[in-house]
């Protein structure tokens, strides 16, 4: 783990896939060890402190969330996305929601999509360069797939990156450590929850 990030003035939190298919106990992958995951990680909390900071600091905050719509429009090209429907993430959804704990505030926006990247087909790039964003602070589930895609992406586009390793969960632990231990060393900082916060106090 590297050391904790000072972040700039121009850092947003992006928060990918907080929602009840991901890691609620009663959630659509609960039985596939997503929702253990996320309760050893405490990343609900986890994800809560960090927000409640970056909103008292006047840090963006930006929600993406991953839906599916009907009759596979969405793609089955790869099992990444077989996986996902027809049966969670539906549109409208109690399982697409993002979960009580974490509901955006004020104005915050939530940008839904169809593929792994919260940059794919969404305005998430057009809307951090409008605002001067440089620096993102990524946290969300599950790390070794919607989260890391989102790094991966943001790093292509330009952007400083901060994962936070318990800010994120995954389907098992192995899983957690094959994406902060070895998929994103070179793509990002990564930090914990405590760190985090108290940078953006600072």
């Amino acid at each position: 783990m590297q050391n904790p990030p000072t972040f700039p003035s121009t850092t947003a939190v992006v928060v990918v896939d907080m929602q009840n298919d991901t890691v609620h106990a009663e959630g659509a992958f609960a039985s596939s060890g997503a929702a253990a995951h996320a309760a050893s990680q405490d990343v609900v909390a986890h994800v809560a402190e960090i927000l409640a900071a970056a909103r008292t600091a006047g840090t963006v905050v930006l929600h993406n969330r991953i839906v599916v719509y009907p009759a596979a429009v969405g793609g089955e090209n790869a099992p990444i996305f077989r996986m996902l429907g027809p049966e969670s993430f539906a549109v409208g959804s109690w399982g697409a929601a993002i979960v009580d704990e974490l509901a955006p505030v004020g104005q915050e926006i939530v940008l839904d999509r169809i593929r792994m990247s919260a940059f794919h087909g969404t305005p998430l790039d057009v809307m951090l360069r409008n605002l001067g964003i440089t620096h993102l602070i990524v946290v969300g589930a599950w790390t070794n797939m919607a989260v890391e895609h989102t790094v991966r992406d943001a790093a292509d586009h330009g952007y400083d990156v901060t994962i936070v390793s318990d800010a994120t969960s995954s389907l098992s632990p192995e899983w957690q450590d094959a994406a902060l231990n070895f998929a994103l060393t070179n793509i990002a900082t990564v930090t914990d929850t405590a760190s985090v916060v108290a940078a953006l106090r600072s």
